[in-house]
């Protein structure tokens, strides 16, 4: 069978999926997002050749641009072919705010958050959360763009320059934590494997940020929370984020609809590209 990876390149994750999908006797072939095209009448697009289509990036582009991709993987998905993560999961985890209230409506634990437009309703959240919060981009990974806020003439200074330039301004709640938290790595309603992350200093457990990771087994309720977490935005493969509530148990931080595993992989032991692989085209 014959797989398009999505993409902006041939980076590590493009390789390792191509390497498991040629050890499991398939064809993986890289595609650049931004050559995605389609054609009318006799609707095709240029994805129509692959028998799956693995979703690897989203690259940054313009609303039209970014609107026309989410327009030829949901008419892929119309015609039957499989898409991981189906469109309707990118497009709620791509967006903080909406997949926040995914999880919410599912009855999951989510940190204390207020999303507004200006920098008077952000000041009022500020105090409203206990003058401790992280501000977020509201489209984002691997925590790039985040920033801690205890004081409130800084709080001003950024909540006006993001009121400047039109952003959204996502307002979280800080939740002291003991410097870790945990990623479980989510494929077809099972948790395949999991890892916790240990900031290197402060806060930030984000692996990208220089975070350390290790394997953990985890409890059965930390798995139910993770393939719940999943079940709400509607993502089949998914890397599901718990941080320790101090009061005990978890909150669901976030819900990765294209997670990455260079750094689980190694630490687990876990051969997660031939796993997505396998369940793509079963």
């Amino acid at each position: 069978m014959r797989i398009g990876i999505l993409s902006s390149g041939s980076g590590w994750h493009v390789r390792d999926l191509a390497r498991a999908a040629s050890g499991l006797g398939h064809e993986a072939i890289a595609v650049d997002f931004k050559r995605v095209h389609a054609r009318l009448p006799a609707p095709e697009t240029s994805l129509d050749e692959f028998d799956a289509v693995l979703v690897r990036t989203m690259p940054p582009g313009s609303l039209e641009q970014v609107v026309f991709r989410m327009d030829v993987l949901h008419k892929l998905t119309a015609t039957g072919r499989r898409v991981l993560n189906p469109p309707v999961a990118l497009e709620t985890c791509v967006d903080k705010y909406l997949a926040c209230a995914r999880l919410d409506a599912a009855g999951l634990p989510v940190p204390p958050t207020v999303v507004c437009q200006d920098a008077d309703t952000a000041m009022e959240a500020l105090s409203d959360l206990g003058g401790d919060v992280v501000v977020k981009p509201l489209f984002g990974s691997e925590g790039r763009g985040m920033v801690r806020i205890t004081d409130p003439d800084s709080a001003w200074r950024v909540f006006r320059a993001l009121e400047r330039v039109q952003a959204a301004l996502y307002v979280q709640q800080f939740i002291p934590h003991d410097g870790w938290d945990l990623r479980a790595f989510v494929i077809g309603g099972r948790v395949l494997t999991g890892m916790r992350r240990h900031a290197r200093d402060g806060w930030r457990t984000n692996v990208a940020q220089g975070g350390r990771a290790e394997a953990v087994a985890l409890t059965a309720e930390e798995e139910r929370l993770a393939l719940a977490a999943a079940h709400a935005v509607g993502a089949p493969v998914a890397g599901v984020d718990l941080l320790p509530d101090p009061a005990g148990g978890y909150f669901v931080l976030e819900v990765n609809a294209v997670p990455g595993w260079r750094a689980l992989a190694p630490a687990t032991g876990v051969d997660v590209a031939s796993a997505i692989v396998e369940f793509a085209l079963r």
